[in-house]
């Protein structure tokens, strides 16, 4: 990719803008982060210590009051601002990146999608899950017809934080669209979707189980597909012991995967991507087979594809600079939070919901 790099203005520096976004938009060929806005004076050192070059901003006004010296805007603030800022973004005429979810309803997240639709402008929802390492094997194994038909998805989100940490994301106020619904939730509904499909019917339980928490700690939604295949989809942060994270069941083998994709940590930790990027040991790698005693840990090892974030990034860069697809489109996102409207319903209700 040549010629003059794409500005970008990042809003919010918290866990999303400064181990996710920051890093990778940095590590992009194509991509300069030019702005980081965050009214947070230990946030603003954080940011200019991280990236010396950076302009920071203490208000996404300052920055929109500057929209001719950007290109792209990625919102990673909390949740509830993501729809008017990204609003706001698209009406200055500029392309958007918004962290997930993209809106609280999947009405909003179509309001943006024709708003930019109607510009001319490019839109997108930043689901890294897509690239991470278990999840890019299993897409592999799938297309080899590894599995045979697939019957059933088990895919588990799961932390053993007994105490909460407060904070937006656990806060009971629906306007802050909190909770492990929409937070992780959002995760694991993307990947089913991706994987087998849209959905007919939803049936979710959401439980608050911590002492002090204001909203779900403990979550599970079980999707049936067009295709047939049943999607189980773990969300929890009250899992002392964890499960596979994933455990798939065809007709002809089934995969088990333990172990979080290392590329989280690895950017909490200040890695940045380079040789050998996303991989991981031998021994964690997941197995296929069929009718193995799991206490003998049957199956065969199968390697796991590294993990790959920076694509998302340099897909954006080259949707931009060179007409390329848009990596997560809004409209696949406003899918998933169809799903994730229905789960809340069902929950409140006690009850499957078809779609």
């Amino acid at each position: 990719m040549t010629g003059t790099p794409l500005r970008v203005g990042l809003i919010g520096y918290g866990l999303a803008g400064s181990v996710f976004h920051a890093p990778l938009i940095a590590a992009t060929e194509g991509l300069v982060l030019g702005t980081v806005v965050t009214s947070n004076p230990e946030r603003q050192e954080q940011a200019r210590a991280g990236f010396p070059d950076v302009r920071v901003a203490g208000t996404p006004e300052e920055l929109f009051a500057r929209s001719g010296d950007l290109d792209l805007i990625v919102i990673a603030s909390p949740n509830k601002t993501h729809v008017p800022l990204a609003r706001t973004a698209l009406e200055a005429g500029l392309a958007v990146v918004v962290d997930k979810p993209v809106a609280g309803t999947a009405a909003e997240a179509r309001e943006l999608a024709g708003l930019a639709e109607q510009r001319g402008l490019f839109l997108s929802v930043f689901q890294n899950r897509r690239w991470d390492n278990d999840f890019l094997t299993l897409r592999g194994l799938l297309a080899e017809g590894a599995l045979g038909d697939v019957w059933r998805f088990e895919s588990r989100f799961e932390r053993w934080r007994p105490q909460p940490k407060g904070g937006w994301r656990e806060s009971g106020d629906p306007a802050e669209i909190g909770g492990l619904l929409y937070d992780l939730g959002s995760h694991v509904v993307d990947q089913a979707l991706v994987l087998f499909g849209p959905v007919t019917q939803v049936y979710a339980e959401t439980v608050v189980r911590r002492a002090g928490a204001e909203t779900d700690d403990d979550t599970f939604l079980a999707l049936t597909h067009a295709n047939g295949v049943r999607s189980h989809l773990y969300a929890s942060a009250t899992t002392a012991q964890l499960g596979p994270r994933f455990r798939v069941l065809g007709s002809q083998a089934g995969y088990v995967k333990y172990g979080l994709d290392p590329q989280e940590a690895a950017l909490r930790d200040g890695e940045r991507p380079g040789p050998g990027w996303g991989t991981e040991p031998e021994e964690l790698w997941g197995h296929v087979g069929s009718g193995e005693s799991p206490l003998t840990g049957g199956g065969r090892p199968v390697r796991t594809l590294p993990g790959d974030y920076p694509a998302y990034y340099a897909a954006v860069a080259k949707a931009l600079t060179d007409g390329g697809p848009n990596p997560v489109t809004a409209a696949e996102a406003a899918a998933a939070l169809d799903v994730l409207e229905a789960a809340r319903r069902s929950a409140r209700d006690g009850m499957a919901v078809s779609l």
